[in-house]
């Protein structure tokens, strides 16, 4: 599981649904939540959380262009590959901290996968799960 520390930046809630914007710096995530209404509507700007998603959800693109629905893009580097007979693992680097992105090994011959590539990891909205920090 990705694990990364952010801040919410902004929460719109309605009924059951929330989508909930957190910052990492400058670069921004967006999280969808089914279900969560009631426990995100207390949510704050500026709550430290823990975004979460998992290693098969990142998606790899090099040299993306064009409009894309996929809010999140994260701009990485790959540190590492370890490619299987089907499933390659890339490790990637973004703002210091390690990403996982498990894909089919085919992918990453398909995008030439080296380490050093300038690639972004795309997840969809729906994909992140947001954990508040415990307060110290």
């Amino acid at each position: 599981m990705n694990r990364l520390p952010a801040v919410i930046a902004a929460v719109d809630v309605h009924g059951s649904i929330a989508v909930v914007e957190v910052a990492i710096g400058v670069q921004r995530f967006t999280a969808t939540m089914i279900g969560a209404g009631d426990e995100v509507a207390a949510w704050k700007t500026g709550m430290a959380v823990t975004l979460l998603f998992k290693e098969t959800e990142v998606s790899l693109a090099k040299n993306l262009s064009g409009l894309i629905s996929m809010r999140n893009r994260i701009p990485c580097t790959v540190t590492a590959i370890e490619r299987g007979k089907l499933l390659s693992k890339a490790t990637l680097d973004f703002q210091g901290h390690a990403i996982e992105s498990v894909i089919t090994t085919r992918s990453s011959h398909a995008l030439s996968l080296a380490v050093g590539d300038e690639v972004e990891g795309l997840v969809k909205a729906n994909e992140m799960t947001l954990v508040p920090e415990a307060a110290p």
